[in-house]
Formats: structure tokens, sequence, C-alpha cells
């Protein structure tokens, strides 16, 4: 699409204003992913590779890799009416080290009479007669958020408390109670595979983690007793099942009997299932304590299979010196495309393996056949030769990575163009771009003196998640805002819609907030784009981004499938989602980003300081209010820095970091374009 579908309003030529798309985006993105996709400019996928070195970067995550800490506990409550024209509901916590903080939150975001009593007291109070502090919050990213209440207890007896609730009958019953826990012990839990379609089984583990007076990190009985667990299971049509999960080692549970327990559920049909553990049990110190995570998982049809047992390679008909290696496949939905990885092996003069390179990208199935793309010098830079194969295949859906086919091995025949390669010249060889990202098309690239994609340079100041205009485009240059208004995106989503809004010029930078700064660095790393043509020092900069997640998606996520309100689901946002979106990103892409971080301002030594303090609950410190400063680490990019006293977004304690102006300064005098 380009911007001359729209290039007059009131008369005036839209191609000389300088806020050109404000206007342009606010059209595009009311227009579904499919109809941008199809446009002229439609994205080119770039053909991926790398070394060896990079092959544990880019390998697929054991399921541990994946693993969800935990806190807090998010307790789904309903209250029951009593007759009397009002709804109630009862319940205990336990309170850790003398420490009460917690946050009620109802469904039509009315505020609810909620009362404590303590172990040895003989009646109930209000409970913000109790607390240090109380008042009313919001939790939640960006524009996706709900009000709570929140009360802070400190230097209370410890034990388990009562907690009463009481409500209006004529309101919401629905609710949930978010409660803080000692950081010192967490809940650990993860998924036992990534198989995720309908009717299978899928597994999850659950132990609890800590550390030790030591200093060392403990697990399961060594961190403390789990004595129930339980999966609370929503799915996609909203319908609930709460499972047992079992320490008997035989539910992927290791030992029976070592507080780490297992348990699992069958999924029906495709969407996204909320699978919510919640633990009760003890710490190291016996303690009681409760704990829940919240695991987003897509399930998704297996829209693809392998369809033989030979790849098979071809001379690149566009390109001297590059071959496609065809891997047969069954694809069973037409129009799709997916994210594919392997490993390319051959063998050495003395008969043995040798590992050539990983090839992978987002890639568009033939007929039949599925082509990742090969520059032979990586065959020589390897001295390999035949016989060849492919190993470690993994072929994933390309919003949620799930993968739907494999496989370990898979003979690899080559044309014999490819076996004549001198292997030596291998020396000779040094990694360019067009090795790791194949051959810039025409269209792009201004050494073919056919370039036509757009005209002119621009800097792009791009949102997050469920989101819109952030930054304060008065205090950049050659600037233009991408707005797609409170919309939820995969990062793919996200990238293509960036691309098609960025093919207006020749060439453009990304200033980046939260999920902005991952999408923009999944548009350089898969897709071509005016990133390739920008000059300048800092390609991609991002502020406030969960580049490893955040536990606030699973939170969000689980509230959206109660109350029935929010932007949605988006897994890429979770700790599991963002690490297998990570393990398709190499350092060469992720060297092109810069990122910074941000905290609450910390006031004295003695409160516990945060930036909001629902999503204080729930993250670890330090943390922007949504990011937390260790999960907003992108390794192999540039760390610019971290600040204290900036939030994440506005309406926090503390300033939104995007108004920073010195910062925006900096970011706006580096930025290329």
């Amino acid at each position: 699409m380009r911007t001359s579908t729209i290039g007059f309003v009131q008369g005036k030529n839209l191609m000389s204003q300088s806020r050109i798309a404000c206007v342009w985006i606010a059209v595009a993105g009311m227009l579904p992913i499919a109809a941008l996709q199809a446009a002229p400019d439609a994205l080119v996928a770039k053909q991926l590779a790398g070394p060896p070195e990079d092959f544990a970067q880019m390998a697929s995550l054991t399921p541990d890799a994946t693993a969800i800490h935990s806190k807090s506990a998010l307790l789904p409550i309903e209250l029951a009416l009593t007759g009397d024209g009002f709804a109630a509901w009862s319940g205990d916590l336990p309170v850790e080290k003398g420490r009460l903080h917690f946050a009620v939150l109802s469904a039509d975001d009315a505020a609810w009479q909620v009362s404590l009593q303590s172990p040895t007291a003989q009646v109930a109070r209000a409970a913000a007669s109790l607390a240090s502090a109380s008042g009313r919050t919001e939790l939640g990213i960006e524009n996706d958020r709900h009000s709570a209440d929140y009360y802070a207890l400190d230097d209370v007896e410890s034990g388990r408390w009562r907690v009463d609730i009481r409500a209006s009958a004529s309101g919401s019953r629905r609710g949930f109670l978010l409660v803080e826990g000692d950081a010192a012990t967490e809940l650990t839990s993860y998924q036992t595979h990534r198989r995720q379609w309908p009717g299978q089984s899928i597994g999850l583990v659950a132990m609890l983690s800590g550390e030790s007076a030591k200093g060392e990190a403990t697990l399961g009985g060594q961190a403390g007793r789990i004595d129930r667990a339980e999966l609370r299971v929503t799915a996609p049509d909203g319908s609930v099942r709460v499972l047992p999960m079992f320490d008997d080692g035989a539910h992927s549970d290791q030992r029976a009997g070592d507080s780490v327990f297992g348990g699992e559920f069958l999924t029906g049909a495709a969407g996204d299932y909320i699978a919510q553990v919640r633990i009760d049990g003890r710490d190291a110190a016996g303690r009681a304590l409760v704990r829940t995570s919240e695991h987003i998982i897509p399930v998704v049809e297996q829209s693809v299979s392998l369809a033989g047992a030979l790849a098979t390679g071809r001379d690149d008909s566009q390109a001297r010196g590059r071959v496609l290696l065809d891997i047969p496949v069954m694809v069973r939905a037409p129009g799709q495309h997916y994210r594919a990885f392997a490993e390319v092996w051959g063998t050495d003069a003395r008969g043995r393996s040798v590992a050539v390179a990983w090839l992978g990208g987002m890639i568009d199935p033939g007929a039949n056949t599925l082509a990742l793309g090969l520059d032979t010098r990586w065959i020589t830079r390897a001295g390999a030769r035949a016989p060849f194969e492919l190993r470690a295949l993994r072929i994933e859906d390309p919003d949620h990575f799930v993968t739907l086919a494999e496989s370990a091995r898979l003979p690899l025949a080559l044309p014999t163009t490819v076996s004549d390669v001198s292997v030596g010249l291998r020396s000779n060889v040094v990694i360019d771009d067009d090795m790791r990202m194949g051959i810039k098309p025409a269209v792009l690239d201004q050494r073919a003196g056919e370039a036509v994609n757009g005209v002119g340079q621009r800097l792009l100041l791009v949102h997050g998640y469920c989101s819109g205009g952030v930054w304060p485009a008065a205090q950049f240059t050659t600037d233009s805002t991408f707005l797609d208004v409170n919309q939820n995106r995969s990062h793919d989503q996200f990238a293509r819609l960036i691309q098609s809004f960025g093919a207006t010029w020749n060439s453009f930078g990304i200033v980046a907030h939260s999920q902005g700064g991952p999408a923009a660095l999944h548009l350089y790393n898969y897709y071509w784009s005016g990133l390739d043509n920008a000059t300048g020092s800092r390609l991609i900069q991002s502020v406030g981004s969960p580049y490893k997640g955040t536990n606030l998606a699973g939170i969000l996520a689980s509230l959206g499938s109660w109350f029935g309100v929010g932007c949605g689901t988006n897994d890429n946002l979770s700790y599991s989602g963002s690490a297998s979106w990570l393990a398709g990103i190499p350092n060469s892409s992720r060297a092109k980003v810069n990122y910074y971080t941000t905290a609450f301002r910390s006031t004295n030594w003695w409160t516990n300081d945060y930036c909001n303090f629902a999503t204080d609950l729930v993250l670890s410190d330090p943390e922007d209010g949504t990011t937390e400063k260790v999960n907003g680490q992108l390794s192999g990019a540039v760390n610019r820095g971290h600040v204290d006293g900036q939030c994440h977004t506005t309406g926090m304690r503390d300033p939104a970091q995007y108004l920073n102006a010195s910062r925006n300064a900096t970011m706006n005098t580096n930025a290329a374009r």
C-alpha cells in the first residue's frame, strides 16, 4: 500500500506534509493484516543463515528454559448472594514475614468492601483501617488496564488472615484477589513440550525455587514444600476446568515425593488456553504460602507436515552462488507462511561430520515444498563435501513459534555444481550480509539501479502493545508517527504493519516503545525493508521493551478471560513466548538494537517503592511498572543505560519514560534514517 491511496485531504497534497504518516496509518491500522500483506509493496523475506557457533542460540528450547517464576498469587473469586441485597466471599491468605500487600479487582471495576481478621484477632476490621497505605489504582499494560483497590499492611502478624469481601448484589460478582508473596520463594513452572495442537495433552511442571543462606539457588524440596497443586484451565470458549497436579513420579514430575508436581490437560479446538498453576505450601522456614503462575498456551492447527525423507538442492536462478534447499511438505493452509530453521552438515576430507551453517527465516511454501536459501560460501568456509544432511529441522507457525513439523536428521542431495565447490579457498571466506540475509531485492537495492521503494528518509516513532502515539513528535526531526491504536498484534503482525507503513520512504530508522522494540527487531531480522537502506549510527532504538517478556502478559490474559474485556491475549509478551521468539534472532541482528531501561525512583531505604502498586505485586524490582530491568535486557544488543525515576507510561508514580527530553534528543541525533 502506498501513501498515494489517500494522497489528498482537504485539497492538500499529503506527500508534502511532515505528518503524513499519522493520517495514513489511521486508515491503514483499520485494515485486516491480510490486506496489508497483499499490498503492492508486500514483504520479501530474508534468507537467514549463520555460522555453526550460533547453533546453540538458534536451537529450539528445552522446556525449563521457558519457565515462569512467580512471587505472587492471582486468585479468582466469585461472590455468592447473601439474600440481603448483597453478595459476599470469604477466604484466607497466608501472610509471610509480617507483610500483606494485595489488590482486589472486580469485573465491572466497582469498589468492593474488604475486611480483614488477623490470626489472633477476635473481630474483622475494614482493610483500609488496618493498612499503612490504600487506595485506587490500575493493573495493566498501556491502555489494557483494570481498576483495582490496593492495600498495604506492614509489620503485622504472620500466619493465615481471614479476608471478607462484600458488594452490592446488583453488580458483577466475579473478581480477583492479587496478593504478593515473599520474593525469596517463588513458584517455578513450565510446559513439558511445545506440541500445542488440537487434541494434544499439554503437561506442566511446578516447584518452588529460592536461595539458601549461602546464596545458592534451591529447587523443589530444598526451597520448601508444596502441599497441594492444581491446574485451572480456561479454554478459548471461556469454559473452565480445575485439574489436580501430582507428585507421584508419573506426571513429568521427576521423582515421587520430591515436592515437584506435574499435571496435564487435553486440548480441544485451536485458540488461546490460559493454564494457571496454583500451589499451596510452605517455604524453607515452614511459613505458609500461596503462589500462582499464568501460562498462555496458544493451540494452533498442525497445518504443515513433512512429506518425504529427502531434501533436494537446486541452483537459485535469481542469484549466482546460491542454492535453494527444497524440503518436501504437505501444506493444509494455503497462503500461510512459516518460520523454519535447520542446521546444514556435510563431510570433511576424512569422512567425519562437519557443521556448515544454520539456515532459517519466514518462508512462503511453494508447491509441496518449503525452500531454505544457502550461499555456497558457507560450504567453502566449512571445507565440507557430500554427503550432506539437514539436522534439527523445525517448522513453526509465525505468530506463536509453535513447532508444527520437525526432523532430527534429513538427508540432503545437492546439485553437482555445489559438490565441486573448492575447499582450498575456505580461509578467504569473509562472512558478509549476503551470506547472512540473502540477496537484497532490486526494489530496495540502490546498487542495482532499480530501487523503487518510496522516496526520502524517515525516523519512525513506534508505540507498543494496546497503545497509541506516545512519543512527543516535536522532540524529533524528519519523523513520522506509526499508529495502530489500542491493538493486540503478534510480533510478526506488528512488524508487517511497520514495513507497510515505512514503504512510503526509501529508508527509515526506528525509535520504539515497549513491544515496538521487539516488533522492530523482528522486522529487521526476517524481512527486507527501508531499515536495510538506512544510514546512521543507531538503526533501532527502544525504551522499556520487554525483550524477555513480562509476567503481566499472563495476568492480563487471565483477567481478560474471566472479565471478558481487554486488548486480548498476547503470548509473545510472556516469558515463555519471548524465549521462543528469541530462539530465532541471531546476535548479528540483535546488534542493530540500542536499548534503554528505567525503573521507579527510590525515595528512602525503608519503604518499598514502585511505579504502580498493583503491578509491583507481580514484578520483581527494579521495574518500570511493566518491564523488569532484568527482562528488558537483550543480549547481543547495545545497552545504552538504565535510569531511575521514570516509569513505563503515564498515570504511574514517576514520569513516563518516553517523555524524557534529554534521552529523546540523544536518540534523535544518533538515529539512522
